[in-house]
């Protein structure tokens, strides 16, 4: 039952005090979701998976899943969506949780009985336990970690953490040490962020270069600078700088770079980049949707489209709720199309992976008689494509693009463009 205003204390102390004690109460709810996470995982080990459902995961073991570090159990893949789905977790979170618990139950023991006994926050325990499986340490390094972290767990820092299982991999697995130490001596490398996180229309670009080559990369920059100047730029140095990158890497994809594509000079020159973009638009509104979510407004759009060297591509506007219906099992372009721009993600409870990037699949299979159409297909991930075709997950289109699912455990949960929400 939620608290009214009138309900809390009225004075400093005393709210502070009332803090510190919902703060305890949700630490406490925290280490026990942590040995919910175990017991279902002990529920679902991979000889729980019935025969009828045998298929082989890609990279691992036929119906088991990994998710704790060398040592902990493994578990029924197909048991992780259900428990998330009632926590509100898509599907990856879900798999965290289970692994991070049996992580600290198997591996970290020291760390899970200071858990369990109140004075370790979970969060706490769980991000190392999370840095020790994605480093992958062996048992004997695991349980080094263990022994040195455990009594100042409720105090140390991520960076400490990351030092001790160096420490812990060094002592245990030298080889691989000095392996990891072989490929980190040659830091050079790119990175481009794939993340948007304002309307700015910008992405982060790192680099670690050669000396030679950060030199004159340099120059060249600066020499593109100073030509936008002159050709009338009134922008700042820095955004100058940027706007000769991207000038000097569409003059890049513009030349032939082998022989046999400059024996054929017709298929490189001209315009270096094509544009395509899916814009969802409304009367009033300044702001236009691009996939797989990116936002950005109608000056950006327009700007981006009036650069050189870019061709502008404009493909037919689908209508969504124009039913499309094919002859056979493949969906035509045009139909998946429309499924991928009516659908936008995963439609699995609390999943948000791209449709552009995932399977159609037959709500009512094709082979018992479900039709190729707008409304018998649903862009669903590869991971909850296999769940709804080997488990007894099951799924209906409730409206254009709401879906109602319903769980091995009979739990239902409603999917439709603007979220999830349990039926």
């Amino acid at each position: 039952m939620a608290i009214t205003t009138s309900e809390l204390p009225d004075t400093a102390a005393a709210v502070l005090a009332f803090a510190r004690s919902r703060r305890r109460m949700a630490d406490r709810a925290e280490a026990e979701l942590l040995v919910a996470a175990c017991e279902w995982a002990d529920l679902h080990p991979p000889e729980s998976v019935s025969d009828a459902a045998a298929f082989t995961v890609p990279g691992g073991g036929e119906h088991e899943e990994p998710v704790a570090g060398p040592g902990a159990p493994l578990v029924a893949e197909f048991c992780i969506p259900e428990f998330g789905a009632v926590l509100g977790l898509s599907t990856t979170a879900a798999k965290q949780l289970i692994g991070q618990a049996l992580e600290l139950r198997h591996r970290l023991p020291r760390l899970w009985r200071r858990v369990q006994a109140g004075d370790l926050p979970a969060w706490r325990a769980r991000r190392i336990a999370e840095t020790t499986i994605h480093a992958g340490l062996s048992p004997q390094a695991a349980a080094y970690v263990d022994a040195q972290l455990t009594p100042f767990a409720h105090r140390t820092t991520t960076t400490a953490v990351d030092r001790l299982v160096d420490a812990a991999i060094a002592r245990y697995e030298p080889a691989r040490a000095a392996e990891t130490a072989r490929l980190a001596a040659d830091g050079r490398h790119v990175t481009i962020e794939d993340q948007q996180v304002s309307f700015a229309g910008t992405m982060r670009v790192t680099a670690e270069l050669d000396l030679a080559d950060a030199l004159d990369f340099s120059a060249a920059v600066t020499r593109g600078a100073e030509t936008l100047k002159t050709l009338g730029s009134e922008e700042s140095l820095d955004a100058r700088r940027a706007a000769a990158v991207g000038e000097l890497a569409r003059a890049q994809l513009a030349l032939p770079l082998v022989e046999e594509v400059a024996q054929q000079p017709s298929r490189n020159q001209g315009t270096a980049r094509q544009v395509v973009l899916h814009v969802h638009l409304s009367e009033d509104d300044p702001v236009a949707r691009l996939e797989p979510g990116t936002l950005a407004t109608i000056d950006q759009v327009r700007h981006w489209c009036a650069r050189s060297h870019t061709q502008v591509v404009v493909k037919p506007v689908l209508d969504l709720h124009q039913p499309i219906v094919c002859e056979g099992y493949q969906p035509s372009p045009r139909l998946r199309e429309q499924v991928i721009l009516r659908d936008r993600t995963c439609v699995f409870p609390w999943c948000t992976r791209p449709a552009r990037g995932c399977d159609l699949d037959h709500i009512v299979p094709w082979e018992t008689g479900g039709p190729t159409d707008t409304t018998n297909l649903a862009a669903l991930c590869r991971r909850h494509h296999r769940l709804k075709t080997h488990s007894a997950w099951a799924y209906e289109r409730t409206g254009p693009a709401a879906y109602t699912w319903t769980s091995p455990h009979g739990h239902t949960y409603v999917r439709d463009d603007t979220g999830t929400e349990p039926g």
